[in-house]
């Protein structure tokens, strides 16, 4: 009994065709390349309608695709007319979306007893920002921790970076500023710096936020029964 076992030896043929297209020249580049295995094969050369073969194989596949002039004339009018059409087509209809721009939001936060301070940047797009703490205006990199950029639910994108000011006295956190530059679309500088906060408490937690906010209303509330009181008895007396 034989038992006869075929072992296939797969290929990978690559092909990659489109435009670019300037919009402020108008000038239009086209391409159409293959590959195979992982490298490059054959490539059209639009000026002059022949295919160039990189690789010794590829020669006699170029010399058959160079004989069919007709097929060389509509991938030069594909490549340098419709393509074009179309990718003015789609920058149109998405304008809107592909010109949004969104500003972010930037603050200091820290979790006591953490010597770790945070700096959020959040809802800003497109999603191309450049965070950094700087100490006297010079950026720095030690004790200094980068977070990536990450999308969130509403389609906007945030970031944040971390520094440990566990070395820092208290004098010196003047020093230290959050810098978080927008992209190019956004042209924005933002700056989030202690000497934002009083010296005696110079990043401010959100729970004492939410607590002052709670003690002013329960303050509020107290002064309202008092007169209110006052006023029954007054009412009582008559």
């Amino acid at each position: 009994m034989f038992i006869v076992i075929s072992v296939t030896c797969p290929h990978i043929l690559q092909r990659m065709n489109g435009c670019e297209w300037d919009d402020e020249t108008g000038e239009v580049t086209g391409f159409n390349q293959h590959g195979f295995n992982g490298e490059d094969f054959l490539a059209l050369d639009l000026k002059t309608l022949t295919w160039t073969a990189p690789k010794s194989q590829a020669v006699l596949t170029k010399l058959i695709w160079d004989a069919d002039k007709a097929r060389l004339k509509r991938l030069k009018y594909s490549c340098m007319h419709e393509c074009p059409e179309l990718l003015k087509n789609y920058i149109r209809d998405g304008k809107s979306f592909l010109q949004r721009t969104e500003s972010p939001s930037i603050s200091l936060l820290q979790r006591p007893p953490s010597s770790v301070v945070s700096c959020p940047s959040t809802g800003f797009f497109p999603g191309r920002a450049e965070m950094f703490w700087t100490k006297d205006g010079e950026e720095i990199h030690e004790d200094v921790e980068k977070g990536e950029i990450l999308l969130n639910n509403d389609g906007t994108f945030q970031m944040s970076v971390e520094l440990n000011v566990s070395s820092v006295p208290p004098d010196g956190w003047r020093r230290y500023d959050c810098v978080d530059f927008g992209s190019a679309l956004l042209n924005l500088l933002t700056v989030c710096t202690f000497s934002a906060y009083p010296p005696e408490f110079p990043v401010a937690p959100v729970s004492g936020i939410v607590g002052g906010v709670l003690l002013l209303g329960i303050a509020v509330i107290v002064l309202w029964m008092k007169k209110r009181t006052g006023e029954e008895n007054e009412y009582s007396g008559n």
